[in-house]
């Protein structure tokens, strides 16, 4: 099994650089689609083997820690793993037909190869227990994510990943000065190793100076509030297919790399007293209002889903920032339900836009029926988002809300009803444009006019369908999701978060 482990991160380091060799589009699609279906495949034996509790060790190169690099995977960086390998699965399934439109001939094998790096890079942050290593492929998925807004065929895409480059960087620089400093106090870089001495250096200033720079560039990397302002742009203009697997995982696994620094590298205790929470919860509620209050205002779906991640990150920091188990099982479950829930709405929207050649939704009135099954799927997804009972996403609001109750934190659940009001706002805003306004027949921009001229896409459909049946799928059976998340949870109490 813990062969296994490691397989995750080697198999997409192989087939990468092959299939940037191999300058054949279809073969590139190919290397890409079995790599994810074997990564698929790992991660759910792996997630099955460790959601009971049990922990995985596997040692590179025999070297024991904390000398060596050691992958450490429990239920929660198992599931996020899951989270990363099924997305890619289904990701490259649905954009195939896309690909081949938005990314120019002689530069898709080189596309194929760079989203096979971002997913080695987001399953080494997830699987590694040294934190210069987490670094490392960190560095791995930022790179290849700004090479694949950049491919975009507008000229706003390259401003987009200049923006995401900016912001990257800078958050990187914050991140390895932090671990510099750790090492620094500390002497070791597993991160299981800092945590077991951590007493030891614990009143070093150095320490704190160390947290602080981790969590700015962690922030920068999640869009946290208010360090966002790279996000919005960066979904809105890169190629659909890094639209929908970038706006369901790179986020994700920030913010999965902040609740393991929290609570397995740094003592809870320590960061408390240090009014850290106070900070989170601030962050959390104003990024759920604010990225709310943008999403209303906008007029493209693109964009407005790009802000509405915004909001329901702050959900996932709320959850950190409570400090109890039932607040960091809500952040945890609705990492795993947003990823499914936002997968399903950029896939849509990307439908739209393969089809109509626009995402404004004041070319798109009426848009509901030209297509009838495409804005169905999102009105569904958007169910989802809202947190409408019997959707994924209401649980883990559910969850939330009852873990800022047992705080008795009134403003933070009164915040998340808020948001869940403004959230059943802007989906409305785009169910009403596509179903009830506008006229029975759509001009198709770029293209002509007529019913007749617009391209069917039945694997991208279906692949958009199956994504909304996991919403309510997991909205009706939670118990992969919770039984992970209360797993890591319980250990990560039990050890005194880090202690």
């Amino acid at each position: 099994m813990e062969m296994l482990t490691v397989l995750l991160v080697v198999i997409p380091l192989i087939s990468a650089p092959i299939t940037a060799i191999i300058a054949n589009r279809y073969v590139a699609w190919l290397i890409t689609l079995v790599t994810c279906l074997a990564l698929a495949g790992l991660s759910g034996v792996v997630l099955h083997h460790v959601i009971s509790g049990e922990v995985i060790h596997y040692e590179l190169g025999g070297w024991k820690p904390p000398w060596g690099i050691e992958y450490v995977i429990d239920s929660l960086n198992a599931l996020v793993a899951v989270i990363v390998a099924f997305i890619a699965l289904i990701t490259v399934i649905y954009g195939s037909k896309s690909a081949e439109k938005e990314i120019h001939d002689s530069q898709i094998h080189l596309f194929y190869a760079a989203f096979q790096l971002v997913i080695l890079g987001l399953l080494g942050m997830a699987l590694t227990g040294d934190i210069f290593n987490l670094f490392v492929f960190l560095e791995i998925s930022s790179l290849s994510s700004y090479a694949l807004i950049a491919m975009g065929q507008k000229r706003q895409a390259l401003v987009a990943s200049f923006n995401y480059l900016m912001a990257g960087t800078l958050g990187a620089t914050f991140f390895l000065l932090g671990i510099g400093f750790l090492y620094a106090a500390s002497g070791t870089l597993n991160m299981a190793d800092i945590a077991l001495r951590f007493d030891q250096f614990s009143s070093m200033t150095l320490v704190i100076t160390a947290l602080l720079f981790i969590l700015i560039g962690l922030a920068l990397k999640a869009a946290v509030f208010p360090l966002h302002s790279w996000l919005p742009e960066a979904y809105t203009q890169a190629p659909t297919m890094v639209t929908v697997f970038l706006a369901s995982t790179s986020t994700k696994v920030a913010i999965y790399v902040l609740i393991r620094t929290l609570y397995q590298v740094f003592p809870n205790t320590y960061w408390e007293e240090m009014l850290l929470p106070g900070f989170l919860l601030l962050s959390g509620c104003l990024g759920m209002l604010y990225g709310s209050y943008k999403a209303i205002r906008q007029v493209s779906i693109k964009r407005l889903l790009a802000y509405s991640s915004v909001a329901q990150l702050g959900y996932m920091v709320v959850g950190v920032g409570l400090n109890n188990e039932a607040g960091l099982i809500a952040a945890i479950v609705h990492m795993f339900n947003h990823a499914i829930t936002k997968a399903a709405l950029f896939m849509a929207a990307g439908l739209v836009l393969m089809r109509l050649h626009t995402t404004n939704l004041e070319k798109l009135r009426g848009a509901g029926k030209t297509m009838p099954w495409t804005t169905g799927a999102f009105a569904l997804a958007g169910l989802s988002l809202i947190g409408v009972p019997g959707t994924a996403g209401f649980i883990s609001k559910w969850y939330l809300v009852q873990a800022a109750l047992e705080k008795g934190n009134y403003v933070v659940a009164g915040t998340i009803l808020i948001a869940s009001i403004m959230a059943i706002m802007y989906v409305w805003k785009i169910i009403e444009t596509l179903y009830f306004e506008g006229p029975d027949k759509l001009t198709v921009h770029k293209v002509g006019s007529g019913k007749e001229i617009v391209p069917d896409l039945p694997v991208a459909t279906f692949c958009c369908y199956v994504m909304v049946a996991t919403c309510f799928y997991f909205g009706l059976y939670t118990d992969i999701p919770l039984e992970a998340a209360n797993t890591a949870v319980e250990v990560l109490f039990s050890t005194g978060g880090g202690q």
